[in-house]
């Protein structure tokens, strides 16, 4: 029996054993797959590797560098080469003689609409003509009498109201008439007519017609719109931090967004004196070079550079930043023991601005020493380990 327990006693401590040998066996296992899949914390290279892989580093330095303002906008015209075709009196469209994207010239006939009552203006304006006749006779026939001594003042004073009373009438209707694109002079000649042509105010294309043939429109519709895209400019919206540094006079270069990234440029001839609703945005107007005549549309969107002139700015070579998953890093010296013999490099995220003769503006996304050294060239050899040392881990 007492044989039967230490063989028991036996196999408990040998199962115990084993037990906290596996234990220990997956808890090292686990260390090690931690250390492999652990990125290194920077990169360590001897002067000796520096030499042969052309690896050169030196400060961040101070470039005097053209500054840009980045801005969005879209492309506008004034509003006196946009012009509504509105009808003065309401009638039906009788004739639409053009079409959208036609290119007219400022007075030609657009349309022309049936009015009755037109006809009842002209019979008006006729019996008011022939009136002012037989009055302006009368007046002329006071004045002489007048001048002889041979009439009374009231018999002149009373022709003389009756003609500047006929004769406001008369210009009254006249004006009516012209502002309806009817000669009087032809009306006077007996020339009735019952339709009254619509004149294009401006010269440009014509836009979007929203009326046809046949269509009652009444008094004061716009029937079509004439664009003159020839004076077309750009409607930018600059923030508060960049407004001081924006001038008229500064030169501008527009991309438009969603035609290939064309390039065109331009001058900043306006800045507002009021922010847009509450955006803290003030519009910009910059007039457009478009020498090469490019097929220009007002609503087109734009992402413009304002050149500001040069200033001061923390730069390295354009070769010393490296991008990799959508973000922008340099390299920078981390300080260590001289005795080590190696230079040792960490990636640093950065910001990057203005880019010219070579050399790019960077804002560090973190903390850097003032006196921080970087890879000035060879940039791209230690991207290229970095990604190879963490696939190799």
């Amino acid at each position: 029996m007492n044989h039967h327990k230490y063989i028991a006693i036996a196999l408990f401590i040998g199962v115990a054993f084993a037990s906290c040998s596996g234990d220990a066996g997956t808890e090292a296992s686990s260390d090690t797959a931690k250390a492999k899949t652990e990125k290194p914390d920077g990169l360590e290279l001897t002067p000796e590797q520096m030499q042969t892989v052309g690896i050169v580093v030196g400060p961040v330095t101070q470039k005097n560098l053209d500054s840009v303002i980045k801005a969005n906008g879209q492309l506008a015209v004034p509003p006196q080469n946009k012009a509504d075709v509105s009808i003065l009196s309401g009638g039906i469209i009788d004739h639409i003689s053009v079409i959208e994207g036609q290119q007219v010239k400022r007075g030609q006939l657009l349309a022309t609409i049936k009015n009755q009552d037109l006809i009842r203006i002209q019979q008006d304006y006729l019996a008011a003509k022939n009136n002012f006749t037989y009055v302006q006779a009368e007046y002329s026939r006071q004045k002489q009498l007048q001048e002889a001594g041979a009439g009374t003042g009231k018999s002149f004073q009373l022709s003389e109201a009756t003609y500047n009373a006929e004769h406001s009438r008369l210009t009254a209707y006249e004006s009516q008439l012209s502002q309806l694109g009817i000669s009087p002079g032809k009306i006077a000649s007996g020339r009735i007519v019952s339709q009254f042509p619509v004149l294009s105010p401006i010269g440009g294309t014509v836009g979007q017609i929203t009326a046809n043939t046949g269509a009652f429109v009444q008094p004061g519709t716009s029937i079509m719109e004439v664009v003159d895209n020839s004076k077309i400019h750009c409607d930018l919206t600059v923030f508060e931090k960049d407004l001081m540094h924006v001038k008229v006079g500064q030169k501008v270069s527009f991309q438009l967004t969603n035609q290939e990234n064309e390039l065109i440029t331009g001058t900043i001839n306006g800045v507002n004196k009021s922010f847009e609703n509450e955006s803290k945005g003030v519009t910009v107007h910059a007039v457009i070079n478009n020498k090469q005549q490019k097929n220009l549309i007002p609503g087109m969107y734009v992402t413009a550079l304002i050149s500001t002139g040069s200033r001061l700015m923390p730069a390295v070579p354009v070769d010393a930043v490296v991008r990799s998953e959508g973000k922008q890093f340099i390299f920078a010296v981390v300080p260590s023991d001289e005795k080590s013999g190696t230079v040792k490099f960490k990636k640093a995220e950065v910001a990057t601005g203005v880019t010219e003769l070579g050399f790019v503006q960077i804002k560090p996304l973190q903390d850097l020493p003032a006196s921080v050294k970087v890879a000035l060239k060879g940039a791209f050899y230690l991207q290229s380990k970095a990604a190879g040392g963490a696939e190799d881990k």
